[in-house]
C-alpha cells in the first residue's frame, strides 16, 4: 500500500496543488491506516467498510478527537476514490462511512481594545522586536494564516496601493489591502531587515530569522504565543485568534459577510460564517437601532 501511496501523494501535489500541510497531514493518516492493515495481515485491494469501521473504532479507542477522526476519513475516502480511477479497487469501501460530527465552537477572538493592547507588545528599536510587531500588525490587518505569512516575498507587496499578495490553499492567489498601521511597521521593518544577520540573507522573504533564513510556520506560531503569554487575557488566545478577530471586526463595523469571505480566502460561504461572531450585546444593540418596531 505505500507505494499506492507514494503516487497518491504526486497526484495531490501536482495535479491537485495541494498544500505541504494537506499532503502530510494525509500521509500520516494513510500510513497508519497501512498499519493497521498489516497488523490484521489485510491488502488494501481487499478492504471493504467493515474493516474501515474497525480502523475508526480504533481511533475512537485512542480517544482521537472528533476532528482528527474526520480528517482520517476524509483522506482515506479520497485515497480510495483515487484508487477507484486507477481500478486498483472495484469500489470505494468509505464512501458510505459517515463523518463523525463535529461539535459548533465559537471561534476566540479579541475585542478591538484587547487588540490594540496586544499590538502595541513589541516595544523598542531592536531588528527582532520590529520584525515582530509587522509580524502581529499585518496578520491581523490582513487576516492572513500563519501559513501564508510565511509565504510572503518582498515583490509580493505594494506600499503604493496597500495592497498584498499572497498564496492561499491550493495555491489560489489573492490580493489583499492592508492599512496604515500595518503599512508603517512594514517600513519600518525594511530598513533593519538586512540587519537581522552578518551573513548571506534569503534575498526574497520578507520576514526573516537571526540566520537569515526565511522564518518558519512554526516560528511565526511560537512568536505570536511569546506576545499572548504577555497579555492579561485568561481565556485561550492562539495565533489563529488573530484571523478570528479581524473577520469579527470586519462584521460588526457592517462589512458584508461575502467580502469577508474574499478576504479570508474561503470557498464557502458557510466557512466564514463560523469564523465570524457577534455577541449578544451587540446584536441586541443593532436589532433595537434598526428594526421598526423594537
Amino acid at each position: 500500500m505505500k507505494q499506492e501511496i507514494d503516487q497518491y501523494m504526486a497526484h495531490l501535489r501536482h495535479e491537485r496543488n495541494a498544500s505541504p500541510h494537506t499532503i502530510d497531514n494525509y500521509r500520516r493518516d494513510l500510513l497508519q491506516l497501512a498499519g493497521y492493515l498489516e497488523e490484521k495481515n489485510i491488502s488494501f485491494r481487499q478492504i471493504d467498510h467493515i474493516i474501515l469501521r474497525g480502523f475508526l473504532a480504533s481511533l475512537v479507542e485512542q480517544k482521537k478527537k472528533k476532528s482528527t477522526i474526520a480528517r482520517k476519513l476524509a483522506a482515506v475516502r479520497s485515497f480510495f476514490q483515487y484508487s477507484l480511477h486507477r481500478r486498483w479497487v472495484s469500489e470505494n469501501p468509505a464512501k458510505i462511512l459517515a463523518t463523525p460530527k463535529q461539535p459548533k465552537n465559537v471561534p476566540v477572538f479579541l475585542s478591538e481594545d484587547e487588540m490594540a493592547e496586544f499590538l502595541d507588545l513589541p516595544q523598542g528599536n531592536e531588528p527582532i522586536r520590529v520584525r515582530d510587531k509587522a509580524i502581529l500588525e499585518l496578520l491581523y490587518a490582513t487576516g492572513i494564516r500563519v501559513s501564508e505569512l510565511v509565504g510572503i516575498n518582498l515583490e509580493d507587496i505594494s506600499f503604493s496601493e496597500e495592497i498584498i499578495r499572497v498564496m492561499g490553499k491550493g495555491k489560489k492567489e489573492r490580493l489583499l489591502p492592508f492599512g496604515s498601521m500595518a503599512r508603517t511597521s512594514l517600513q519600518r521593518y525594511l530598513k533593519v531587515r538586512i540587519s537581522m544577520h552578518n551573513g548571506q540573507i534569503d534575498d526574497r522573504a520578507v520576514f526573516l530569522n537571526y540566520r537569515g533564513e526565511r522564518l518558519t510556520t512554526r516560528s511565526i506560531e511560537r512568536i505570536v504565543d511569546k506576545y499572548i503569554d504577555r497579555t492579561s487575557l485568561r481565556r485561550k488566545i492562539s495565533p489563529h485568534s488573530l484571523r478570528h478577530s479581524f473577520a469579527s471586526h470586519l462584521l460588526s463595523r457592517g462589512a458584508d459577510l461575502r467580502i469577508i469571505q474574499e478576504l479570508l480566502g474561503h470557498e464557502s460561504l458557510a466557512t466564514t460564517q463560523k469564523y465570524t461572531h457577534m455577541d449578544l450585546k451587540q446584536l441586541l444593540s443593532v436589532y433595537k437601532k434598526n428594526f421598526p418596531r423594537s
